[in-house]
């Protein structure tokens, strides 16, 4: 069987992932090239089965490859972009996975090499950076969005939403000008959003820092992502700020509109302003895999007594169950039970709460 070659340009959490998920899927049918700034990623991947030829400059070698991955930061795959062109078999489909598309398919444009270049978004990643972060189901069962050029080939972009199937993404196309506007509304203007709000608790808080010490969990969980990498959201911030501003501008706007609400002490407007995001936000599915995720984790109702914790983790155990995470809750304001535990999937949680209801404790989800 002729094998089918991919080639990477960047092996982080993205790109070492989509490699890890085409070894899953393909196996010995796959070959995959790699070239990475970092000597000891390439030197890992290698080793774990996952690359087949390390490449250490952007040269010939790639002008096998059927697919070609660019995974490097945004601030980087123009420059690359200039130094593959040369090596492209003409039926190579170039794509990306950034964030952003506007610029990426602008620089296609003036290179002229809109017919082989199909955008591509996974909503899919994680806090954490890094090829030794990767997992070969990071992509699974979310949504992989496509920005193909005008010029590009129906085949082309069928073969390329046929890949994305078989990795177990779920493909869905857009034009990069809708892309970049809906992702500056429902990933970049939140992290913006989270990370002034953490500013702004700090800035507020006493000497005694006592609203960092008795933050809730509703406050950490809408948080979360202000912990992502610094860099990274730098450049998306700088790379969409057209959207972002004209998304920020609104949202503004709105949060001057509930401040008069609230002035006016008008009980029907707060009202139906809570009702209204309630009934939106109850209406989104759970099952995203995007950047920001729903924990897998449960409560749970526990006495006050030695050894409680540990007769707990020992039931899970033994049942084989790995926790991500456990604590007890201080702040139980909006949450009920005050042992909080967090877990690496959906089917642990749901496997640990049969086990500790079946053990006689009372256990709640989030």
């Amino acid at each position: 069987m002729e094998k089918i070659s991919f080639g990477f340009i960047g092996l982080g959490l993205i790109g070492g992932s989509i490699a890890k998920s085409i070894k899953r899927v393909y196996g010995k049918s796959s070959y995959i090239l790699a070239y990475d700034i970092n000597q000891e990623t390439l030197s890992t991947a290698c080793q774990d089965g996952i690359v087949d030829e390390p490449v250490f400059e952007i040269n010939s070698a790639f002008s096998i490859c059927q697919f070609l991955f660019l995974c490097a930061p945004v601030s980087f795959n123009n420059e690359n972009l200039y130094n593959i062109k040369t090596f492209l078999s003409p039926d190579c489909i170039l794509t990306d996975v950034g964030s952003v598309k506007t610029g990426i398919h602008e620089a296609i444009s003036n290179l002229n090499m809109d017919s082989h270049f199909i955008g591509g978004h996974p909503m899919a990643g994680s806090e954490k950076t890094g090829y030794h972060n990767s997992s070969d189901r990071l992509v699974e069962n979310a949504f992989y969005i496509i920005t193909p050029t005008r010029t590009v080939s129906q085949a082309m972009v069928q073969t390329y939403t046929e890949f994305i199937k078989a990795i177990g993404a779920i493909p869905l196309s857009l034009s990069y000008e809708e892309h970049d506007y809906i992702t500056a509304a429902i990933s970049h203007l939140p992290h913006v959003i989270a990370a002034s709000l953490v500013n702004l608790v700090k800035q507020s808080d006493n000497d005694q820092h006592i609203m960092k010490m008795i933050a809730a969990g509703g406050f950490k969980d809408i948080t979360r992502i202000a912990s992502s990498s610094t860099e990274m959201w730098t450049q998306i911030a700088l790379t969409n700020k057209d959207n972002l501003l004209q998304l920020l501008h609104d949202y503004i706007h709105s949060l001057l509109a509930i401040m008069d609400t609230l002035t006016a002490s008008d009980e029907k407007a707060i009202e139906h302003f809570f009702s209204t995001a309630r009934e939106f936000r109850d209406s989104l599915g759970d099952s995203s895999s995007g950047p920001i995720k729903k924990i897998p984790l449960i409560y749970v109702d526990i006495p006050d007594k030695t050894g409680i914790i540990a007769a707990i983790a020992t039931i899970l155990a033994n049942n084989q169950i790995n926790l991500k995470n456990i604590g007890i809750v201080h702040n139980r304001e909006f949450e009920e039970g005050a042992l909080r535990i967090e877990f690496y999937d959906d089917l642990s949680a749901n496997q640990a709460s049969v086990l500790l209801n079946n053990s006689g404790y009372m256990v709640f989800h989030s």
